[in-house]
């Protein structure tokens, strides 16, 4: 991991910023949708809250517990109804370290059993560097591992109130990380993908971690969004982990060309500078010269920081 990376985890270690929110509604009938957003230091992840008028519905955990309590607190807020479920969508850290703070309030972690398959790996990755690299906590400080409550295989179905249901689906096909679960919550027509679409801004391009390394592709991720615009109606509005919500018919649509176009941006410039063999080319890459490059390739995207910090699997996998 590059220097920039360990910036930005140094960053999330002190866990001392504030998180920002915002809320998106759905019809009163067919339930109401509110999102919360961490602040950089949280990499800016969202926990996608589903109201159906009895209960909630929580998706992904934050980064921290610490930043868990604040979407809770966030979503005690908008409404009083308990969370009865949290799902994890995928196995990256802000999406299963907060579990805690959710199980405090008493509610049911679900998740596919690919995603716990994978999850403890993903684990270990991340505590070694944040203990031996970072040190930014003490192997006793560190987090510690968790689990879910219930775990499917292929497909499982949560009733809502009214006669309603949110179905989860594991894809089994590996795109931002190993595997990814996707909500598709049919009266609402809303489809919850986490980090599979970062409408508008730039995503994380680390990719899966694969026996202890950094092995982003990009085919595979745009195979799967592909595979999701045939899946789901092109109407249904789509939340991902970061950036905006937006309808299905443009949010993979763009997905799948931002990821093209940045495979593209980074092989032009990582070709670009000295050295007599790709291996000493991608060792002299300037990740904030690369940030920019893809700033001006994708104007008005926001979080540009996630290439300075995340783009090091995407140069490794050249």
């Amino acid at each position: 991991m590059h220097r920039l990376f360990c910036t930005i985890f140094l960053a999330v270690a002190t866990l001392s910023a504030s998180c920002a929110s915002d809320s998106q509604a759905v019809r009163p009938d067919k339930g109401q949708v509110y999102v919360f957003e961490s602040d950089a230091s949280g990499f800016n992840t969202k926990t996608v809250f589903y109201d159906d008028g009895q209960q909630v519905v929580a998706f992904d955990a934050q980064f921290t517990e610490g930043a868990a309590d604040q979407a809770i607190a966030f979503l005690k807020q908008k409404t009083s109804h308990p969370i009865k479920y949290l799902v994890v969508t995928h196995p990256n850290p802000d999406k299963f370290l907060g579990v805690p703070a959710f199980k405090k309030v008493g509610a049911t972690v679900i998740m596919s059993e690919e995603t716990a398959r994978h999850m403890p790996a993903v684990y270990d990755y991340k505590k070694y560097y944040f203990v031996n690299i970072a040190k930014s906590f003490t192997d006793s400080s560190f987090p510690k591992p968790v689990t879910a409550d219930k775990t499917f295989a292929d497909t499982y179905t949560i009733p809502t109130a009214g006669g309603g249901t949110i179905e989860l689906r594991e894809l089994h096909q590996t795109g931002i990380s190993s595997n990814q679960t996707v909500a598709y919550i049919k009266q609402a027509n809303t489809l919850i993908v986490g980090d599979l679409v970062h409408h508008r801004a730039h995503a994380w391009l680390e990719g899966p971690i694969v026996e202890g390394k950094a092995a982003y592709r990009t085919q595979p991720w745009v195979s799967v969004l592909q595979s999701l615009q045939n899946q789901f109606p092109t109407t249904a509005t789509v939340y991902g982990g970061r950036g905006e919500a937006a309808p299905a018919a443009v949010a993979f649509a763009d997905q799948i060309k931002y990821l093209t176009q940045a495979e593209t941006i980074t092989r032009s410039y990582v070709e670009s500078l000295p050295g007599n063999s790709l291996t000493e080319k991608k060792a002299k890459v300037d990740y904030a010269a690369l940030t920019k490059a893809f700033e001006q390739a994708f104007p008005g995207y926001g979080l540009s920081y996630m290439i300075s910090y995340g783009a090091y699997g995407l140069v490794g996998s050249l």
